[in-house]
C-alpha cells in the first residue's frame, strides 16, 4: 500500500453493551427493554477511530474474523477499498441485517480515523451545504401512559425546540384515536408524526387516517411493512394531501434505497449510517435520493448523523429517539445537545467528535473480552 493511502489498519476491535431502558417500551410489532450498542475501534499508527452500531452482539465476532481479515493493512484512507472488501466478504452471509450493521460500524470508525489524523471535524472532511441538523423528538412508546406521553412529546417541543415530534402506534388500534389526541394537544401547533413500524394493512391504516384526520397528522411512517411496496405506493395515492409517507430505517444497501424509489413507495425515505454501510452507504443513499428528487431522513443513532447530515443536500431531519439519545448522553462525552430544534456538529474536535466512556460503559459490557 502506498503512503497516499494513509497508514495501514493494524488493529479493529469491537465490543457490546446491553442497556436497560428507563421504562418498558413497545411499538406496534415489537417489545423491549434493552437496547445493545455494538462499538468498534479502528487504530492505525497510534491513532484511533470509533464506530458503532445498534444491533446483536453476535456481530462482534463477526468484525473480528471476516470484517478484520478484509481490512487488515489497507490504507486507512482507502476507505472505498475496505468497503468494497467488506461487502464482498460477507456475501455468502447476505450483505443486510447483521453483516450490514456490522459493515457500517467499521465503515464510520474508518471515517473517524481518517479526520482524525487530518485533524478535521468529520463535517469538514465530507464539505457542509449546512451547518445545522433539524431534529425530530420520537419515542412516544404504546407502553406510555397518557401521562407519560404527553409530558414526553411536550419536553420535546417546550425543552428542546423541536417542531416535529413522532409517536409509537399500533399495539392497540383501537387506542390510537385516543392517544393521537393526547399527542395533539401536548404539543400544540407543532407537526405530528406517527410510526406504525409496519402493523396495518393498507385498509387498516387508511381507517387510522381517517379516525385521525382532525389530528393533522403529517407523516406516517411504515404504515404496513416496508417489504410491501405496492402497499407503501398505494398509501401515498389514498392518504390525505399533507399526510407524507415515510419508510426506509430497514435499508442495507444501496439497491434497497433504490428498490423503494424505483416504485414511487415514500414522499420521504429514511436511511440509517449505522445499519446501511455507515458513512460511505449514507453517502450512496443521499446520492439516490438526489436523483430521485425525494427528500432524506436520517434514522436515529444522532451521533453519527449530525456530521454526514450537514454533508448530503436533501436531508429533511434527523430522528432524536429517546433509547439513543439517552444511550449517547450517558456512553460518549461530546453527544450531541439540541439547541432551537437542531443539532450541530462541534468543529472544535476532529472526527465524530465524541469519545467512547469505557469505564462508564463497562457495567453494561456482554460477551468475551475484546480481542
Amino acid at each position: 500500500m502506498s503512503n497516499s493511502g494513509g497508514a495501514p489498519l493494524t488493529e479493529l476491535e469491537a465490543a457490546a453493551y446491553r442497556i436497560p431502558t428507563d421504562f418498558p417500551e413497545a411499538d406496534g410489532t415489537y417489545s423491549w427493554d434493552a437496547t445493545t450498542l455494538v462499538v468498534v475501534h479502528a487504530k492505525a499508527n497510534g491513532t484511533t477511530g470509533l464506530g458503532y452500531t445498534y444491533a446483536d452482539a453476535s456481530i462482534v465476532s463477526l468484525v473480528h474474523g471476516l470484517l478484520r481479515k478484509a481490512t487488515e493493512g489497507r490504507g486507512s484512507f482507502d476507505i472505498p477499498g475496505a468497503w468494497m472488501a467488506m461487502q464482498r466478504s460477507v456475501r455468502n452471509l447476505g450483505r443486510s441485517g447483521l453483516a450490514g450493521c456490522a459493515i457500517s460500524a467499521v465503515d464510520a470508525a474508518l471515517w473517524d480515523l481518517k479526520a482524525q489524523v487530518l485533524d478535521l471535524p468529520l463535517a469538514s472532511l465530507l464539505g457542509r451545504c449546512r451547518d445545522r441538523v433539524p431534529i425530530y423528538g420520537s419515542g412516544g412508546f404504546t407502553t406510555y401512559s397518557p401521562e407519560q406521553l404527553r409530558a414526553q412529546l411536550r419536553g420535546w417541543v417546550e425543552r428542546d425546540g423541536c417542531r416535529f415530534v413522532k409517536m409509537k402506534i399500533g399495539s392497540e388500534p383501537a387506542r390510537d384515536p385516543a392517544r393521537v389526541e393526547q399527542a395533539r394537544a401536548a404539543i400544540g401547533d407543532q407537526q405530528l408524526f406517527v410510526d406504525g413500524n409496519g402493523a396495518f394493512s393498507v385498509k387498516q391504516a387508511l381507517d387510522l387516517t381517517d379516525a385521525c384526520r382532525d389530528a393533522d397528522i403529517r407523516w406516517f411512517e411504515e404504515p404496513v411493512s416496508s417489504d410491501d411496496l405496492p402497499g407503501l405506493r398505494l398509501m401515498r395515492e389514498r392518504a390525505p394531501q399533507a399526510m407524507e409517507i415515510a419508510a426506509g430505517e430497514y435499508i442495507y444497501t444501496a439497491d434497497d434505497a433504490r428498490l423503494m424509489l424505483q416504485n414511487d413507495a415514500v414522499d420521504v425515505l429514511q436511511a440509517d449510517a449505522t445499519r446501511c454501510g455507515g458513512i460511505t452507504g449514507f453517502l450512496q443513499v443521499a446520492a439516490l435520493c438526489e436523483a430521485h428528487h425525494i427528500d432524506l431522513s436520517a434514522h436515529c443513532g444522532p451521533s453519527m448523523h449530525r456530521h454526514v447530515g450537514c454533508a448530503v443536500p436533501r436531508l429533511r431531519h434527523l430522528e432524536w429517539f429517546h433509547d439513543h439519545v439517552r444511550i449517547e448522553q450517558m456512553l460518549f462525552d461530546g453527544a450531541p445537545q439540541p439547541h432551537d430544534g437542531a443539532i450541530e456538529p462541534d468543529l472544535g474536535r476532529p472526527g465524530h467528535g465524541i469519545v467512547f466512556k469505557q469505564k462508564d460503559a463497562e457495567r453494561f459490557r456482554i460477551g468475551g473480552e475484546v480481542s
